[in-house]
Parts: C-alpha cells; sequence; structure tokens
C-alpha cells in the first residue's frame, strides 16, 4: 500500500550544513538570506573589496555575475592573510514523518521538492497544487515506487539546489527550466543537474512601466537598463544564443525576493524591468491591480524555457530516481493523462485572463 504525503517542509535557518567545522584558514561557508558577496567578504575579512575574489574562487557555482549569489549556496573562502578562521553553522531542517514502505519494497520513497508562488504550475491554493503539480503527481502515481513518495513544499526556491537537492535532504524537484547544454555544457547547471524529459513549454517576458516617459519598445532598447528576477529564478536566459546581456554588462540584474517585490521595484522606478513566464506575470499584474500600467514588451521574448524535473548530479541515485519519475511522465503522456491534466488547468488559465 502506497502512502502519498503533502507536506511543508521549513528550513529554519540556513547558516551551513551540518554541523560541520573548519578548522584553519579558509574553508566553506553557507550564505545566509539578503547576503552579498561583499557582506560575506567584509564580515570574514575585514575587506569588503574581497568580493571579488571569493567570486573568482566560486565562478563555476555563481557565473559570471556575482548577483547570483543566493540564500543556501555553499561558497568555498579562500585563505587570505590567515582569514577566515574556523568557519562554522548548522542548518535545521523540519522533515514530514517518514512513510512506511511497502511490504517487500525499497527502504527509501522518493522525496520530491517544489515552492509555491509559481502560478499557475506550483501553488498550494491551486486545485491539485497546480498543473505541474498534478502531472508530477500522476506520473509517480503511474511510476508506482514501491516505497512510495512524498511531495515538500519548500517556499525559498534559491534552498533546492543547495542544499536540499546537493546533500541528498531531497531527492528531485520541480518545474525548473533548462538551459541549452548542447551548445554550453560549461554552465553551472548542465554541469550540476539531471533534467528529466520536458514537462512544458512557456514564453519568459519583460514586463515595463507604460506609463512612464521613457519606457522599453522593444529588446533592442535594453542597454543600460536594469532589470529584475526574483531569488531563485534562472539567470542563464539573459546570456544565451548568443545573447551576453550579463556577462558583457549590456544589462544590470537586480534579484529581489519575490515576483511581487520585483513589480514594487518597477512601479517605484528602481529597475527598468520585470522577467518572469508570461503566466506568472500576468496573474502577478491583475493581482496587484496593475492590468493599466503594467505590460509585456511586444516582439520576442526574452526566453522559450522548457519546464522539467530535476536531480543534483551529487546524488548518488539521483539518475535512478529521475529515471523512475521519466517512466511515469512517459506512461501519462501515452494514456491521455497528461492531456486531461493540461486541458482542465489551462481552462482555468484562460479563465482568469
Amino acid at each position: 500500500m502506497r502512502t502519498i504525503l503533502l507536506v511543508v517542509l521549513v528550513v529554519i535557518s540556513v547558516g551551513g550544513f551540518g554541523p560541520a567545522r573548519a578548522e584553519g584558514c579558509g574553508g566553506t561557508y553557507t550564505v545566509k538570506p539578503g547576503e552579498t558577496l561583499s557582506q560575506i567578504a567584509e564580515a570574514h575579512y575585514g575587506d569588503a573589496e574581497l568580493w571579488a575574489r571569493i567570486h573568482a574562487d566560486n565562478r563555476a557555482q555563481l557565473g559570471e555575475t556575482p548577483d547570483n549569489v543566493r540564500a543556501g549556496m555553499r561558497l568555498r573562502l579562500p585563505c587570505v592573510d590567515g582569514l577566515p578562521e574556523g568557519l562554522s553553522g548548522e542548518t535545521d531542517v523540519t522533515v514530514s514523518p517518514p512513510v512506511d514502505p511497502a511490504p517487500g519494497g525499497p527502504a527509501a520513497r522518493i522525496d520530491i521538492v517544489t515552492s509555491g508562488d509559481f502560478w499557475p504550475f506550483a501553488d498550494q491554493p491551486l486545485p491539485g497544487g497546480g498543473l505541474l503539480t498534478d502531472v508530477v503527481r500522476a506520473a509517480m502515481e503511474a511510476a508506482d515506487p514501491e516505497a512510495g513518495f512524498a511531495i515538500h513544499w519548500v517556499n525559498d526556491r534559491a534552498a533546492h539546489h543547495e542544499p536540499l537537492l546537493s546533500n541528498a535532504l531531497l531527492d528531485i524537484g520541480f518545474p525548473w527550466s533548462r538551459p541549452d547544454c548542447g551548445a554550453e555544457p560549461e554552465r553551472h547547471e548542465c554541469e550540476t543537474l539531471m533534467f528529466s524529459a520536458p514537462l512544458f513549454e512557456v514564453l519568459v517576458l519583460l514586463f515595463t512601466d507604460r506609463t512612464k516617459p521613457e519606457t522599453i519598445e522593444s529588446l533592442a532598447d535594453i542597454e543600460g537598463k536594469t532589470l529584475c528576477r526574483p531569488s531563485g529564478y534562472s539567470t542563464y536566459i539573459f546570456d544565451q544564443h548568443g545573447r551576453n546581456w550579463l556577462r558583457d554588462e549590456v544589462i544590470s540584474l537586480k534579484v529581489a525576493a519575490s515576483p511581487e517585490a520585483c513589480f514594487r521595484l518597477l512601479t517605484e522606478g528602481q529597475v527598468d524591468g520585470v522577467v518572469l513566464n508570461e503566466f506568472l506575470g500576468h496573474q502577478k499584474i491583475k493581482t496587484l491591480g496593475l492590468e493599466g500600467r503594467v505590460a509585456p514588451v511586444q516582439g520576442r521574448p526574452i526566453s522559450v524555457d522548457t519546464l522539467h524535473m530535476v536531480a543534483h548530479g551529487a546524488h548518488p541515485d539521483g539518475k535512478s530516481v529521475l529515471g523512475v519519475f521519466d517512466a511515469g511522465l512517459a506512461e501519462i503522456r501515452a494514456n491521455g493523462t497528461y492531456q486531461a491534466i493540461l486541458d482542465a488547468h489551462m481552462t482555468r488559465v484562460w479563465e482568469a485572463y
């Protein structure tokens, strides 16, 4: 008998993974919510300018821009003039009670992580928890893992890859977009993550304040602008397909705590645009009462993303767990369940517009 449990997984604090202690000079540091590289450098070296050294030593994880730092990342702090010393910290995670495995089945269930406020794909108040939560649930039921599965809600998306998936605290997570790994295999996401078959394709748009005297009429007007992206959302979309907006400093990027925070910065004039998928962007505009003020830039989207389930390359059984999910996904696509879920949710989406 399989038990399916929907729980809320609460990250109480992110100050390290462990407890663990690195003796001597240098070591690993886990980023706290709201911290920047300059703040970390000031706290551990007494010199904020050493952010550049931290960035250089963690470029594989952070990419070309230091703004990619997010809570939960585990950064290597190099030894500089005997500092820092004795790095330590703890991460406290409250996890749901275990589900008893079926007789004769494997001892470990498959634990899946997602986050809310990602309309219409994943949000607890939505029917079925959202379109892709419904798809994931149906795929896992079709795959029928003997020890069962659980879907966990962790609303700090920035903590999903690091430390939850990378340390196998949870097994797989959704929904995440995939870069063009065939063209750019050296990207951090391509090197560290494994991706399922596509779950859904979505346009990522640039939303601007149309009441401003100077606004972005097309992507050709993007140079020198400051754009906002919520914490935990992909930033590779700005540097792909020959477009190097971040790498070449064509734009500046501000990371905010949530989509709502990005739109607040937009209406306050602190940023020139907000980058979100078309569904979430339109839904936030409506709920915030900004229909007459904010609209997407017409023409080409910022990106056309496919959304996936992911496993971290550091997970010892990540590939096999992802294979279980892919098998279930293929089954529900073949028997019509996927299309039925899609039709039901998209009908509500279009009605909401």
